[in-house]
C-alpha cells in the first residue's frame, strides 16, 4: 500500500514542479522584456556602450556574493576556453544589436523578430550540428520566415537598417544558442557571470567615443536594467531546472504580449495589422518546430 502511495503520488509531484517551472518562466519572461523596454527608453538620451557598462557593473553587485558562494575556481575556471569566447562574442554583438534596433524600432516588433530565433536555430543546426529536420519542420521555417518578412515589410524589397541590425541580432543570438548547447557541462552561474562580464567590457571599451552626461536618476535606471535581467536569468533557469525544456520554452512567447503592452503604455506604438499577422505566423511556426522536435527527441 505504501508503495502504491508513493507511485501515485510522483506524478503529482512532476506536474506541480511543472507547474512552478512554468510560472517561473512566465516570471522571467516578463522580466526580460520590461528589462528591454527600460533600455528602449534609456537609449534614446545614452550610448549604447553606456548602458551596457553601467547594466553590467550593476549586474556584477548581485552575481559577486553568489560567485563567493560557490567558489571562485568553480565559476571562473572553464572547459573549452575557444568555444566560450566564441559564445562570448556573439552575446556582445546580440546584446548591442538589439538596443540599437530598438532605439529606431517598435519594441514589438524587434520582440517578434526574435521570435524567430528558434526557426534560425533549426536551420543552423543542420551545417553546425549535423541535425537532419524534416519536410514539415522544413516548411513551418519557411512559413515564420515570411512572417518576419510581415513584421518588417521591407521597403520597396529593401530592408532599412534597423531592421537589418535586428534580423542580425536574432541570428546572433541563435548561434549563441548553438554554441551554448556545445557547453552543457558549464554551470549556469558561470554563464551568467562571463556574460555580464564580456557585455560590460564591451561597453567599457566604447566609453571614450560614446560618453553622455548623466545623473544620478539616469544611472539608478541603467542599473535597475542590469538588476532585472540578472534576476531574469534566475527565474528562467529556475524553470529549467523544475521542468523539461518542452514543457517551459514556448512559454517565451508571451514576451510578445508584453511587448505590445509595454509598447503602446510606454513609446505609444500601436501594433500595426501587417505586424501582428506576422508575429502570429513566427509564434505558430516556431511552437510547430518545438513540437516535432518534442516528437523527434522526447524529453
Amino acid at each position: 500500500m505504501a508503495e502504491r502511495s508513493m507511485a501515485d503520488a510522483a506524478p503529482i509531484q512532476q506536474e506541480a514542479g511543472h507547474w512552478r517551472g512554468i510560472l517561473f518562466m512566465l516570471l522571467g519572461t516578463a522580466l526580460f522584456t520590461f528589462n528591454d523596454a527600460l533600455g528602449k527608453w534609456m537609449v534614446a538620451s545614452v550610448a549604447v556602450g553606456q548602458l551596457l557598462f553601467i547594466r553590467s557593473a550593476a549586474a556584477l553587485a548581485i552575481l559577486l556574493p553568489m560567485v563567493h558562494r560557490a567558489g571562485w575556481r568553480q565559476v571562473f575556471l572553464l572547459e573549452q576556453p575557444g568555444r566560450h569566447a566564441i559564445r562570448l562574442a556573439l552575446i556582445v554583438a546580440e546584446v548591442a544589436c538589439f538596443y540599437l534596433a530598438v532605439r529606431h524600432l517598435p519594441l514589438a516588433d524587434v520582440m517578434a523578430v526574435y521570435q524567430a530565433t528558434p526557426l534560425i536555430v533549426t536551420v543552423l543546426a543542420i551545417p553546425l550540428l549535423g541535425e537532419t529536420v524534416g519536410w514539415w519542420r522544413g516548411i513551418a521555417v519557411a512559413v515564420g520566415f515570411g512572417g518576419v518578412l510581415l513584421v518588417l515589410q521591407p521597403q520597396a524589397g529593401v530592408f532599412t537598417a534597423p531592421a537589418l541590425i535586428a534580423l542580425a541580432g536574432s541570428l546572433a543570438y541563435a548561434l549563441m544558442m548553438i554554441a551554448t548547447r556545445k557547453l552543457r557541462s558549464t554551470g549556469a552561474l558561470s554563464l551568467i557571470v562571463y556574460h555580464t562580464l564580456a557585455v560590460g567590457a564591451a561597453g567599457l571599451l566604447t566609453l571614450p567615443w560614446g560618453w553622455s552626461p548623466v545623473g544620478m536618476l539616469d544611472i539608478a535606471y541603467l542599473a535597475l536594467i542590469g538588476v532585472v535581467a540578472t534576476l531574469a536569468h534566475m527565474s528562467m533557469n529556475q524553470a529549467l531546472r523544475l521542468a523539461p525544456a518542452a514543457v517551459v520554452v514556448p512559454y517565451t512567447y508571451t514576451s510578445l504580449l508584453w511587448a505590445i503592452l509595454l509598447g503602446w503604455l510606454f513609446f505609444a506604438d500601436l501594433p500595426t495589422m501587417p505586424m501582428l499577422v506576422g508575429a502570429g505566423i513566427i509564434v505558430a511556426s516556431g511552437l510547430f518546430v518545438l513540437h516535432r522536435e518534442r516528437l523527434v527527441r522526447p524529453a
